[in-house]
């Protein structure tokens, strides 16, 4: 017998041992027009509705890091607390930023004159710095930031392709709320964002989808 069959004629038991007969993981489930992700942190759970229908890109992104565990330890690092209105007034920033090695590609930019979302409370939003560069960081807003969102008619580029908005959080706002007003650093930060980092950060434990709850049948 030729070497190149050797294996093929292995009985399963050794197949076994050798790791040859690993059942392949199965792929994760198709995403419907929304989604429900729970993420659960240090501080409690959070739990978002991304809106796939209208921001496939980014909706699709963001869960391939939650269906692949890399979101899993990630943390809330950013309190952007802004120097005017009344507070809540900003963003609490998370991801992966001390994990660059769990990172995927840039993908393209959704801007909110093209899915129709808008930057209000309770808003996720991607991280960037140039349009097309976002890869895992997001926000979610504190207030109403509808400046966030794109102005065709804006002479600055940046803010004419805005930031690209795909979901909101529909529990544990009050969760977002403690990890906001967290602790934050004086000196850590480079540029703006001196003062703003969490210190320590907050982490989460673990991301994942969860099904929507079901109604209560009537009583009979």
């Amino acid at each position: 017998m030729k070497r190149r069959f050797v294996l093929a004629a292995l009985p399963a038991t050794l197949l076994a041992l050798t790791g040859a007969s690993k059942t392949k993981k199965a792929p994760p489930p198709p995403l419907g027009d929304t989604l429900l992700v729970e993420m659960i942190t240090e501080q409690g759970i959070i739990v978002l509705e991304l809106d796939h229908k209208h921001a496939p890109i980014t909706v699709e992104n963001f869960m391939r890091y939650v269906d692949s565990g890399r979101y899993n330890g990630m943390t809330f690092y950013r309190a952007m607390h802004l120097g005017w209105g009344t507070e809540p007034n900003g963003v609490l920033q998370g991801g992966l930023n001390q994990f660059p090695a769990r990172l995927m590609k840039p993908i393209a930019h959704e801007p909110t004159n093209v899915t129709g979302l808008t930057h209000k409370a309770g808003t996720l939003s991607m991280a960037r710095l140039a349009p097309g560069t976002a890869t895992a960081e997001f926000s979610i807003l504190l207030s109403d930031l509808t400046s966030f969102d794109a102005n065709p008619a804006s002479p600055d580029p940046d803010a004419r392709a805005g930031y690209a908005a795909f979901g909101h959080v529909v529990s544990g706002m009050d969760v977002v709320r403690k990890i906001y007003d967290a602790p934050r650093s004086p000196t850590k930060g480079e540029g703006f964002m001196k003062g703003q980092m969490l210190e320590p950060p907050v982490k989460v434990l673990k991301v994942r989808r969860v099904a929507p709850a079901q109604p209560v049948p009537p009583a009979t």
